[in-house]
């Protein structure tokens, strides 16, 4: 029920993002979404990517420092008040949120958020018994 994310440290210096991305093009790795969070010395890329495996190879080949984290992509009913209703079920289970971010594509009628959790098995138990849709890693790589 996990999504594998990898997550890349750039310097926070022009032509950084333009060479992970260049990287990723020239071997034929979708980006499917991507969130991006700085400092004023770096930055975290995090991508979910269609071929995790290829991705990390090559970055790390070109120096740069990636990790894997596993993440949850939870479908969001695409209206107001929506992404609210997860997040209430989440709070009632004392669940917190480190940080989320959107899918690019829409399924179905819904959205996708991306969710990192810091009980993430507790996470998706309470997502699941409040009749939250939560996607598998292959078919969102392939979205």
């Amino acid at each position: 029920m996990q999504v594998e994310q990898i997550s890349i440290f750039i310097e926070n210096k022009s032509g950084r993002l333009a060479e992970v991305t260049r990287i990723l093009g020239e071997n034929c790795i979708n980006i499917r979404t991507l969130s991006l969070a700085d400092t004023s010395d770096f930055g975290i890329l995090r991508l979910i990517v269609n071929d995790r495996e290829k991705a990390c190879s090559v970055l790390k080949s070109n120096g740069f420092t990636v990790n894997r984290t596993e993440v949850v992509a939870v479908e969001v009913p695409d209206r107001p008040g929506g992404l609210s209703a997860i997040l209430q079920a989440l709070d009632r289970a004392s669940i917190n949120v480190e940080y989320m971010y959107a899918f690019v594509e829409r399924c179905g009628e819904n959205a996708v958020m991306i969710f990192r959790f810091d009980e993430t098995a507790k996470a998706i138990t309470t997502l699941q018994s409040n009749n939250f849709s939560i996607l598998p890693g292959e078919r969102l790589y392939t979205m």
